[in-house]
């Protein structure tokens, strides 16, 4: 057998509320500063990112609103819920974002966190837009249209 073997990524959550919200217009992967015992508590699934938003503060984006549930087991320490937590990029990254971010209408917001193939917990982070109204419409539209097209398909063949 071979040693090469690549692991996936295994995601933990995925913010399924953002893709119908928002437009992506580009995803960064970003490293998350926890404490204690965030890690076992994020390894049990116990994130929550719905609400969760990014900001850029000094040359350094910070994650709010994420909600990482109280480890269980955990004897000691105890970490608010809901605190601000750092993310780390690169400085060009950082640099780009704030420039894209300085235009009207963009935001940073989470899209998903999982474990990359060496057992670090990730964040990827979106540029996104607000859709209008019409634009979530015509998203709906297009969909129905789809699945006809295809039931449509099954039956004729």
């Amino acid at each position: 057998m071979s040693n090469n073997k690549q692991k996936e990524n295994k995601v933990l959550t995925i913010n399924k509320k953002l893709y119908y919200n928002f437009e992506i217009i580009e995803s960064y992967e970003a490293g998350i500063v926890l404490k204690g015992s965030e890690v076992k508590s994020i390894r049990e699934g116990k994130i929550d990112i719905k609400d969760a938003f990014c900001i850029i503060k000094k040359n350094e984006v910070w994650l709010f609103n994420a909600r990482i549930a109280e480890y269980e087991k955990s004897s000691h320490t105890k970490i608010p819920i809901d605190r601000e937590r750092k993310l780390l990029l690169h400085k060009t990254e950082i640099k780009r974002l704030i420039g894209k971010i300085s235009e009207r209408g963009y935001v940073l917001k989470p899209t998903k966190v999982y474990f990359n193939n060496r057992g670090f917990v990730k964040i990827e982070i979106a540029l996104c837009k607000y859709k209008k109204k019409y634009d979530k419409r015509e998203e709906i539209k297009e969909r129905e249209l789809n699945r006809e097209l295809l039931r449509a398909k099954k039956g004729i063949f």
